[in-house]
């Protein structure tokens, strides 16, 4: 199990390069990522081509709700920031969730 400092940097990382993408531009969502086993959820907002707030909290019932959701385990997080793990293989079996409205995920798509 990865620690939460581990998390916050490569989440950090990933929603940044996200952000940065050509196909992220104009893009001006909240963005969070549930870490199952660390019981922690990271929230912050992506706009103007970066990673904005980047916060941790107790993953509670009453969470605010982000534009863009990811829940995952923290060791898959990690493998899937440092490329071990194949964002479409792990979604499709499971292991990450991404749930947002559909012109998101449209847009997504082509960024993962």
């Amino acid at each position: 199990m990865a620690t939460l400092e581990q998390c916050m940097t490569a989440l950090e990382g990933f929603v940044g390069r996200l952000a940065a993408a050509e196909g992220a531009r104009g893009l001006d969502r909240t963005v969070s990522c549930r870490i199952t086993d660390l019981g922690q959820l990271v929230h912050g907002r992506l706009a103007n081509g970066s990673v904005h707030g980047m916060t941790a909290v107790a993953d509670v019932p009453a969470a605010p709700k982000a534009d863009i959701r990811l829940t995952m385990a923290s060791d898959d997080l990690l493998a899937l920031t440092s490329g071990e793990l194949s964002f479409t293989p792990a979604w499709a079996s499971g292991r990450v969730k991404l749930e947002a409205g559909l012109r998101d995920m449209l847009r997504l798509r082509s960024l993962l």
